[in-house]
């Protein structure tokens, strides 16, 4: 299954960070500034993981399927934007064992990438202030392909960018977005148990592999085929 990898992709939210506590923060400052009750942390946990225009419906609806009316959405977008950018990185932390085991795969020469379906403009602010933002070559963020994961368009460019055909690409994520992306593009991926997955068990997704830490990712990709 991983005899041919020769490059990671990892997603971010829910993967490498738990960030909900400054979603839910910017949120709630989106919804008062709009005169709307507030939400609560673990309402927004299950709301995580299809991107920032997603997560804005849901919070203006409370409803996991809800779509905001677009003058709403519109002046909505623009409030939460203003929201984040100031709560980057107030709350949000690594899962345990993101940093050792970045650290071992960097050092062992391993090509790395994160992509993920929040804003770049977000995104690297986010990873350079957890202090891992120097273990990726690259950074594919929502806005950068023309279809979010779990269509293939976002692996399909961290290949691009690393100079690898995709099926030498491992997806490292948390959720049925990530297994969707990675078999949308034809290459292999392995989860984390502990992230975003609308509250559904990630085994049931059925990645090619489940593991407890990111730390050991190494591991797993030097057992023998």
């Amino acid at each position: 299954m991983l005899e041919n990898v020769a490059a990671l992709f990892f997603d971010l939210d829910g993967t490498l960070v738990d960030s909900v506590p400054d979603l839910t923060a910017a949120v709630n400052v989106m919804l008062r500034q709009l005169g709307l009750p507030a939400r609560e942390e673990a309402q927004v946990r299950t709301w995580v993981g299809n991107g920032m225009n997603n997560l804005i419906h849901r919070a203006l609806t409370n409803d996991m399927a809800g779509r905001a009316e677009p003058e709403l959405f519109a002046r909505a977008r623009l409030l939460y934007k203003t929201a984040y950018a100031a709560h980057i990185s107030v709350h949000s932390s690594l899962y345990p064992g993101v940093v050792a085991g970045l650290a071992e795969l960097h050092a062992a020469g391993w090509p790395m990438a994160c992509v993920t379906n929040k804003p770049a403009e977000f995104a690297l602010p986010l990873l350079d202030r957890l202090g891992i933002g120097r273990f990726f070559a690259t950074v594919v963020g929502g806005e950068c392909a023309p279809n979010p994961k779990p269509a293939p368009d976002a692996l399909l460019l961290c290949a691009e960018r690393l100079g690898m055909p995709i099926h030498q690409g491992l997806m490292v994520g948390d959720s049925l977005n990530d297994v969707g992306a990675a078999r949308n593009a034809g290459c292999p991926v392995v989860c984390v148990p502990y992230g975003y997955n609308h509250g559904y068990d990630i085994h049931d997704a059925q990645p090619d592999a489940v593991i407890a830490s990111i730390a050991d990712l190494p591991a797993l990709l030097r057992q023998p085929a």
